[in-house]
């Protein structure tokens, strides 16, 4: 996967953790209520804008119903960073369009270079090159 989508996708799963946990199981509903757009905070704005993309708006807003059920769950954040990256990987103007919406914010995540990896929040282990071995 192209290493500017992956820190893409790592930068913007963090607000929509925060919008899932906000607004629970309705999370879907409360970001596409027109009503909801002078309060909505970044990450709603950017579910909602993943939402509006048809092709992938079923998977995302499945991941983002389970993600609002335990936000906390490193398996639920992970299934929904896929469903980002994938929409992300699919539609070159979306990714545009996040960037912008993230930058508006004053986010910026920047890599660069051959297996570079970047994030606003790295949680867990990090690996990059050939053969790499962690232990514990």
């Amino acid at each position: 996967m192209d290493p500017e989508v992956t820190a893409l996708a790592a930068a913007v799963v963090p607000y929509v953790s925060a919008a899932a946990g906000a607004y629970g199981s309705a999370v879907v509903q409360r970001v596409q209520d027109s009503a909801a757009d002078a309060t909505m905070g970044l990450g709603g704005r950017l579910l909602r804008r993943l939402l509006g993309r048809e092709e992938s708006a079923a998977a995302v807003a499945d991941a983002a119903v389970d993600l609002a059920e335990d936000p906390a769950d490193e398996d639920r954040v992970a299934a929904m960073r896929l469903q980002i990256r994938k929409a992300l990987a699919a539609d070159p103007a979306l990714m545009v369009e996040i960037r912008e919406l993230l930058a508006a914010e004053g986010v910026s995540v920047t890599a660069s270079g051959e297996r570079a990896i970047a994030a606003q929040t790295i949680s867990g282990v990090a690996v990059t090159g050939d053969n790499a071995h962690i232990t514990r």
